[in-house]
């Protein structure tokens, strides 16, 4: 199942927010996305259905293995572009966002090479996010 670009985002929110709590719900990932309950509550159907998240009984969700691939791979493109556009003088906000929309149209071939590129010469890929 291929995922649209909101998917991909709701994915890396999860990956996030796992990362920050100790459990997360529809109602953090509707928070931080600045999104209805409602929404989420779609999305994570879809997700679901995908075979990207499991939801416990309890309404937690975690990421299954594919999820949690997909999420570290969307997190390092846009942790490397925030980086390399702060780094070149574009306001932290304004490269965090455009950050945003460049993560999910690169190929990974060019991504790769990007990636190479700016690792050798000084801006390393770390999640510093």
């Amino acid at each position: 199942m291929k995922l649209l670009e909101s998917g991909e985002d709701y994915l890396e929110t999860i990956l996030v927010l796992q990362k920050q709590e100790d459990k997360v719900r529809s109602i953090d990932i509707a928070n931080a996305l600045k999104v209805s309950k409602a929404s989420v509550c779609v999305a994570m159907k879809n997700l679901k259905k995908g075979g990207y998240i499991h939801m416990g009984d309890d309404h937690v969700i975690t990421l299954t293995e594919e999820g949690q691939r997909l999420a570290e791979s969307i997190y390092e493109r846009h942790v490397l572009f925030s980086e390399v556009l702060s780094k070149l003088g574009v306001d932290r906000e304004t490269a965090k966002k455009d950050a945003c929309r460049m993560e999910h149209v690169l190929s990974e071939d060019s991504f790769k090479v990007l990636k190479k590129y700016f690792s050798q010469n000084g801006i390393p890929s770390e999640n510093r996010e």
